[in-house]
Protein backbone atom coordinates (compact mmCIF):
# COMPACT_ATOMS: atom_id res chain seq x y z
CA UNK A 1 0.00 0.00 0.00
CA UNK A 2 1.38 3.40 -0.95
CA UNK A 3 0.84 6.54 1.09
CA UNK A 4 -0.93 9.39 -0.64
CA UNK A 5 1.11 12.59 -1.10
CA UNK A 6 -1.21 14.37 1.36
CA UNK A 7 -0.53 11.79 4.08
CA UNK A 8 3.19 11.88 3.37
CA UNK A 9 3.18 15.67 3.67
CA UNK A 10 1.36 15.47 7.02
CA UNK A 11 3.84 12.90 8.34
CA UNK A 12 6.76 15.22 7.54
CA UNK A 13 5.27 18.07 9.59
CA UNK A 14 6.68 16.80 12.87
CA UNK A 15 10.10 16.06 14.23
CA UNK A 16 11.36 14.05 17.15
CA UNK A 17 13.98 16.06 19.05
CA UNK A 18 16.64 14.98 21.48
CA UNK A 19 18.44 17.89 23.20
CA UNK A 20 21.76 17.86 25.00
CA UNK A 21 21.56 17.63 28.78
CA UNK A 22 24.73 19.68 29.25
CA UNK A 23 24.60 21.86 26.12
CA UNK A 24 21.03 22.70 25.10
CA UNK A 25 22.29 23.96 21.74
CA UNK A 26 23.34 20.46 20.73
CA UNK A 27 21.07 17.58 19.87
CA UNK A 28 19.32 15.68 17.12
CA UNK A 29 16.04 15.98 15.23
CA UNK A 30 14.39 13.33 13.06
CA UNK A 31 11.24 13.45 10.91
CA UNK A 32 8.34 11.65 12.55
CA UNK A 33 4.54 11.45 12.72
CA UNK A 34 2.40 13.22 15.30
CA UNK A 35 2.94 10.36 17.76
CA UNK A 36 6.73 10.47 17.46
CA UNK A 37 7.14 7.37 15.30
CA UNK A 38 10.21 7.62 13.08
CA UNK A 39 10.25 5.62 9.82
CA UNK A 40 13.78 4.32 10.21
CA UNK A 41 13.72 2.84 6.71
CA UNK A 42 13.35 6.34 5.24
CA UNK A 43 16.44 7.69 7.03
CA UNK A 44 19.86 7.85 5.41
CA UNK A 45 22.53 5.55 6.82
CA UNK A 46 24.09 8.41 8.76
CA UNK A 47 20.73 9.55 10.17
CA UNK A 48 19.85 5.98 11.10
CA UNK A 49 23.14 5.64 13.00
CA UNK A 50 22.53 8.97 14.77
CA UNK A 51 18.97 7.93 15.67
CA UNK A 52 20.09 4.66 17.25
CA UNK A 53 22.92 6.43 19.09
CA UNK A 54 20.57 9.17 20.35
CA UNK A 55 18.20 6.58 21.77
CA UNK A 56 21.10 4.82 23.49
CA UNK A 57 22.31 7.91 25.37
CA UNK A 58 18.96 9.27 26.59
CA UNK A 59 19.41 10.21 30.22
CA UNK A 60 23.20 10.37 30.12
CA UNK A 61 23.92 12.82 27.29
CA UNK A 62 20.53 13.64 25.75
CA UNK A 63 17.06 14.42 27.06
CA UNK A 64 14.12 12.14 26.49
CA UNK A 65 12.78 12.90 23.00
CA UNK A 66 9.77 15.12 22.39
CA UNK A 67 7.64 15.78 19.32
CA UNK A 68 7.43 19.26 17.82
CA UNK A 69 5.49 20.47 14.82
CA UNK A 70 7.69 21.73 11.99
CA UNK A 71 6.75 25.22 10.80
Amino acid sequence: MTESPALAANAARYELRFTGLFDRGRGYAFPCDALGHVDIDELTDRCRTNYVMAQAVVGTELSAPFVLPVR
